[in-house]
């Protein structure tokens, strides 16, 4: 049974960074990205041969991009900025109710 006065998200206990193996899978996803911009940069230069200045542009743009790429995946990810939701208690919601007296 879920309160629904409860926050959606959950705590965060730990200032931990991703595992080197998640970090891993978003390197190789950003180097074959952008490793997958080449060719059809190169294609689209051939397509346009008639149009020089972009068939040129086009080309200038896929020659660094393997130079680009490497340097992408091989960098560290960048740090989370975001600070820690630490869990604060609601004293106010334990001391809200009337507290009865017993008399003896």
């Amino acid at each position: 049974m879920t309160n629904p006065q409860r926050d959606p998200d959950p705590v965060l206990i730990t200032d931990a960074q991703l595992s080197y193996e998640e970090e891993l899978v978003i390197r190789k996803r950003r180097y074959k990205v952008m490793m997958g911009m080449r060719i059809p940069c190169m294609v689209l230069a051939a397509v346009f041969y008639q149009i020089p200045w972009l068939a040129v542009t086009l080309l200038i743009i896929s020659i660094p991009l393997p130079w680009i790429a490497v340097l992408v995946a091989n960098d560290r990810l960048p740090r989370k900025a975001e600070k820690p939701n630490r869990h604060v208690p609601d004293r106010k919601a334990l001391e809200s109710r009337e507290h009865p007296v017993i008399d003896s």
